[in-house]
């Protein structure tokens, strides 16, 4: 079973591998990544059963051909928020000031793909906000999606980083903490989606994988990792 994901949904994906064998005899062959990436992959012929991107960009995959029509099924919304290593200072991200200032405090800035993943593509236009965008770049630190940028500002042994994706992926990854979603002015609110795609090598087996990732087989590790419903 072949699936395109968006970085945020990994864990729900990993997390109903055991069931959805036990269900279909099939192991699931997920990729994980930005979902811009997704999206292009899928249109560029990549095989694939079953996708999970952005709401929009599954309406769009529907409105090509390359997803089935009424095969959409969200998972939730996912906000996007600050994280630092654990072990290190929470600051204070409730308002503009407080952002601006906890991020021109940083030493490094870790994100996501700031062309293809929607939290790196949303940050950017923060930082343009908070007239950031130029005067940090030294110290920004983009990684193709959220999970690899939120592991990597773990591993590191600079003081003083600071990261901002989707709370999945903060809450997912050991070794970072969730500060707190972006303020209210900043705020943003992803559904995720899936849908079972046209071209799908086993279509009612990734019917079986829809019902796991989309009911309440994850209903417990979804909550968990920050997706709301």
């Amino acid at each position: 079973m072949l699936v395109l994901s968006g970085g945020a949904a990994a864990a729900v994906v990993r997390a109903v591998q055991a069931q959805f064998t036990q269900r279909t005899g099939r192991s699931i062959e997920g990729t994980f990544s930005a979902v811009g990436q997704m999206r292009d992959r899928l249109v560029g012929g990549a095989p694939c059963d079953l996708v999970i991107l952005t709401r929009p960009l599954v309406t769009q995959l529907i409105e090509s051909g390359h997803v089935v029509a009424g095969s959409a099924r969200s998972l939730g919304l996912v906000k996007t928020g600050i994280a630092v290593r654990s072990g290190t200072p929470h600051p204070p991200v409730h308002t503009r000031e407080q952002l601006h200032a906890a991020f021109s405090a940083a030493r490094g800035i870790y994100f996501p793909d700031p062309e293809k993943a929607t939290a790196g593509i949303h940050f950017m236009k923060v930082l343009k906000a908070l007239g950031l965008d130029q005067s940090l770049q030294a110290r920004f630190r983009p990684y193709p999606n959220g999970a690899t940028a939120m592991g990597e500002m773990a591993g590191s042994p600079e003081d003083g980083l600071i990261g901002c994706t989707q709370v999945t992926e903060i809450n997912y990854t050991p070794g970072v903490d969730l500060v707190g979603a972006l303020p209210p002015e900043f705020e943003l609110n992803t559904d995720y989606t899936l849908g079972i795609c046209t071209r799908a090598e086993h279509p009612q087996d990734a019917l079986v994988l829809a019902d796991l990732l989309a009911g309440p087989a994850s209903e417990a590790v979804r909550r968990r990792g920050g997706f709301e419903f």
